[in-house]
């Protein structure tokens, strides 16, 4: 399945925070396609979420503070639509049990008048 351009960037945010990474080594451990990855990857250089460490046999990449911020955010985000759909079903399972405890009761009650 093809991931959305914020997946893409929450997924290499997500392989940097490991360690500095060569783009081959970030698009294995995000499994994407280098191309993608080095779209991805100039946008979050130019807004400072990444950089570009150049020593002198490779090119690796690491994610900056503001990078480890914006995927911290990211990760709350989706911890409360967790919660949010939790809480959702709980409800629709609180409305629901009146309903079968009453038919519970009912039965209970038939049974009762039968012995």
């Amino acid at each position: 399945m093809r991931k959305s351009k914020l997946e893409s960037y929450e997924a290499i945010l997500g392989a940097l925070v490991k360690k500095p990474l060569t783009i081959d080594s970030i698009a294995y451990e995000a499994d994407m396609d280098c191309a993608v990855v080095r779209q991805r990857l100039d946008s979050l250089l130019e807004n400072s979420l990444a950089e570009e460490r150049v020593t002198s046999r490779k090119t690796v990449y690491a994610i900056t503070e503001r990078g480890v911020t914006v995927l911290k955010t990211l990760n709350f985000q989706k911890y409360l639509e967790k919660v949010a759909n939790t809480i959702k079903t709980m409800d629709e399972a609180l409305q629901v049990l009146p309903t079968i405890a009453s038919r519970n009761d009912k039965k209970e009650s038939r049974e009762n008048e039968g012995i």
